[in-house]
């Protein structure tokens, strides 16, 4: 009489036993497996081939991927420099947050682009961007500890950009010197586009966006 095999014992023989296949390789061309591509029945050496060929296929799209995101990363720290390089070569502290606003627009193709500070010095006090804000926005910058992105819910901060513009889009980047000098002013960036800025993208770049600005800001206050 012949106990029926247990798949699973077997499968446990084969992993414990390596040299099985070496040493009755006769078998390999015997054995037929099915294929997930097409249904076709293969030998096991082709199926192991197939799994290899998938594996490399999808190592080669994520590495594809990769490339794709550092030559994006690249093209974005490619234009912080030039930005950045623009606030150096400003000629005085009243142009310096025209270049700010304009050079976000230009470089980072960013729709609409706004400023307030509300501890610039008294020379500066009828300048644009020391237009008043109210306390509430002055409270929301402050409870900020990252850039905030999403939905336009009808922010005061959205009424700041010239020609007040249909924003569905909103990043809002506190401007902040040190921890003594708290939160001294907003950088506001809008879009038409609902998804330009949402609240699960990545916020790397806009917190450098934020920290440079803050640092070229600082002239401007009293």
């Amino acid at each position: 009489m012949t106990s029926k095999l247990d798949a699973g014992a077997i499968a446990e023989y084969l992993e414990q036993t390596p040299q099985f296949f070496e040493e009755h390789a006769e078998l390999l061309g015997k054995i037929k497996l099915s294929s997930a591509l097409g249904g076709r029945t293969l030998s096991l050496q082709e199926r192991q081939m197939e799994v290899l060929r998938q594996k490399v296929k999808t190592m080669e799209m994520r590495l594809a991927e990769l490339t794709r995101l550092a030559q994006e990363n690249h093209a974005i720290t490619d234009k912080l420099q030039q930005w950045t390089r623009a606030l150096l070569l400003a000629r005085n502290d009243v142009d310096l947050p025209h270049v700010l606003i304009e050079g976000l627009k230009t470089n980072f193709s960013v729709p609409h682009a706004a400023l307030r500070i509300w501890q610039a010095a008294p020379d500066f006090s009828h300048t644009w961007f020391a237009a008043p804000v109210s306390e509430d926005a002055r409270l929301f910058a402050n409870s900020l500890h990252v850039p905030f992105c999403g939905r336009n819910d009808a922010y005061e901060a959205a009424t700041w950009f010239d020609d007040l513009p249909a924003v569905h889009s909103i990043a809002m980047l506190p401007l902040q010197a040190g921890a003594a000098t708290g939160v001294f002013g907003m950088l506001v960036l809008g879009s038409a586009d609902p998804q330009r800025f949402t609240a699960d993208m990545a916020t790397d770049f806009l917190v450098q966006i934020g920290n440079t600005s803050s640092a070229a800001l600082t002239c401007l206050l009293e």
